[in-house]
């Protein structure tokens, strides 16, 4: 009897269980939008004043081959943190993640975007005041999430001097830099109270342009906490219930990197 009841068992219980989740509307246009929040690379890209050959990008062959087929191959070089990139942990922290040691978790989950355009001057602060008005209004930062500050300076993005704030380049021009960026009070507040992922900004840096030790990346990056740099459409984004996928080229041992960096929103959202 017990060998009947079993069989049984084994019988029915896949039609209990439920069915698997079917996410085929993420992907099919039908349950939201894609967002691209990623600056192309060009020969035009913005890259920090001191790396001053920015993107490289060769061709090697163009045209029709001997075989008759059609054939295009470029080369390209790039330093890890110009454009739309990655800052690993390791960028400003002593033995923290590197780029190829960021997990999955790290790069993908919930975004709250925290716009602070309408008052961002080229040296404004984020504020935990910012912060927490923000949850006033939507509730608490999710834990695994990604902060994405809004400050409309990715419209300055074709002016490289309205976005850095210089047309200098070197290290002259590192004392010339405004935009915005986060207070390091701020940056305290979210590894104190917080359980965020990453944190990403429209401008060329976590920490405002006239920074002269970078703190803010220090306190974050001590956390494992990874940063977004340059990113850009984040006006597209709806304050809460959006999800990012943020994939850095996956260099080995490298300090950041270029980064394709996406959002999906819901419909509805």
């Amino acid at each position: 009897m017990s060998r009947i009841i079993g069989m049984a068992l084994l019988v029915l219980l896949p039609a209990c269980q439920s069915p698997p989740p079917d996410f085929s509307a993420v992907f099919d246009g039908s349950g939201g939008t894609w967002v691209d929040l990623t600056h192309s690379f060009s020969e035009s890209t913005i890259y920090w004043p001191t790396d001053t050959l920015g993107f490289q990008f060769k061709e090697e062959a163009f045209g029709e081959t001997e075989g008759g087929w059609f054939y295009a191959s470029y080369s390209f070089g790039s330093a890890e943190h110009g454009g739309t990139h990655l800052d690993a942990p390791i960028h400003f922290a002593e033995g923290r993640r590197t780029t190829d040691e960021i997990p999955l978790s790290g790069l993908i989950g919930p975004a709250a975007v925290i716009d602070v355009s309408s008052r961002a001057t080229p040296d404004y602060l984020v504020s935990v005041d910012d912060l927490t008005a923000w949850e006033g209004t939507y509730g608490a930062l999710p834990d695994g999430g990604m902060v994405l500050i809004r400050t409309g300076w990715s419209d300055r993005w074709t002016d490289r001097t309205a976005y850095l704030g210089t047309d200098l380049t070197g290290t002259q021009a590192v004392p010339e830099l405004h935009f915005p960026g986060l207070a390091p009070e701020a940056a305290q507040w979210l590894t104190e109270n917080r359980r965020i992922a990453a944190i990403g900004i429209d401008t060329p840096s976590i920490d405002y342009g006239q920074s002269a030790d970078f703190r803010s990346h220090v306190i974050l990056y001590s956390e494992n906490i990874a940063g977004f740099e340059n990113v850009t459409n984040l006006d597209r984004l709806p304050p809460t219930g959006s999800f990012v996928v943020a994939l850095p080229m996956k260099i080995e041992g490298g300090s950041g990197g270029p980064l394709r960096i996406v959002a999906f929103v819901p419909a509805g959202s």
